[in-house]
């Protein structure tokens, strides 16, 4: 039995959940699929899929099988990496998960320029908050704002990224503003629900370090619905200045408790180490770098 021509289907089948999913993106029937399964099956001497009416499920040796697999994919994508790095012309299939608003506000806008100057690139853009597995799904990179876990994968600074603590002057004339941390605490403070810092705002003002936990009513995984809820009077929120300046520049938003400096984080470019670097990924690193610190003065 041709046992590589049949992995792309249990693959497939394995990634879809489902027969006739992966009979369409294999072009094939969905009969066709059923007997390659059966025949990867009875070859191996397992079963590697538990099917019913309503779902697919991998036997333990059908995860065990799948692992392995995904590992082969990886060594085959790094021998194509390998090969394009010899070529010199950027090409092939490049996915990139970059937070929702910043990707919205300060990638897509580039991307055109991008494409043209690398029409051989296939770009798979996911605008997505939460927190990616590189690994896991497949991805080339992620953009991450804020700071870092200790990893395995390598992480490059593309920009600094600096914050702000900031109200609305609505809320601010009905509540009055905090001139210290301790009145800030009576404060309906807004939390980010993916800041990477941690659950704490940290400050560094006259007595040294002092850090609080933000107490308030509403916690949003959006910051775009975060900034939209302060400029409603709602409260006061730890916003990066990429995604507030211009409201701070017409005063719809004001800092306060200037006095406190919050730490400066980076945004970085957060990829799996590999051999050799794909000249896809290498060109898309250097160009949003470039871009980025042509746009950095203010943040």
């Amino acid at each position: 039995m041709d046992t590589f021509s049949t992995i792309p289907v249990f693959t497939a089948v394995v990634e879809l959940g489902s027969f006739s999913q992966a009979s369409h993106k294999l072009g094939i029937t969905k009969s066709a699929v059923s007997k390659r399964i059966s025949a990867l099956e009875a070859h191996l001497g397992v079963k590697l899929i538990q099917r019913t009416t309503r779902k697919l499920n991998l036997t333990e040796a059908g995860e065990q099988y799948y692992s392995y697999i995904q590992k082969a994919k990886v060594l085959v994508n790094e021998g194509e990496d390998a090969i394009s790095s010899l070529q010199g012309s950027p090409k092939g299939h490049l996915k990139v998960s970059i937070p929702m608003v910043f990707g919205q506000r300060h990638i897509t806008p580039l991307l055109g320029e991008f494409l043209r100057r690398y029409s051989d690139i296939k770009l798979s853009l996911s605008l997505d908050d939460r927190l990616v597995d590189l690994v896991e799904e497949g991805v080339d990179m992620v953009l991450r704002i804020g700071a870092l876990s200790d990893s395995t994968l390598i992480a490059r600074k593309l920009s600094p990224c600096r914050s702000v603590v900031c109200a609305s002057p609505g809320y601010l004339e009905i509540n009055g503003t905090p001139e210290t941390l301790a009145e800030l605490k009576q404060h309906n403070c807004l939390y980010y629900s993916y800041f990477r810092a941690g659950m704490e705002w940290v400050f560094d003002g006259p007595n040294g370090l002092e850090r609080i936990k933000p107490e308030g009513n509403i916690q949003v995984n959006n910051s775009e619905v975060l900034k939209q809820l302060m400029l409603d009077d709602v409260g006061i929120g730890q916003m990066p200045l990429f995604l507030v300046e211009s409201e701070l520049a017409c005063g719809e938003l004001v800092p306060i408790l200037e006095q406190y400096h919050l730490p400066e984080h980076g945004i970085y470019a957060v990829y799996p180490q590999k051999a050799f670097m794909p000249a896809k990924l290498k060109v898309f690193l250097d160009f949003l770098e470039q871009k980025l610190n042509m746009k950095n003065q203010s943040w």
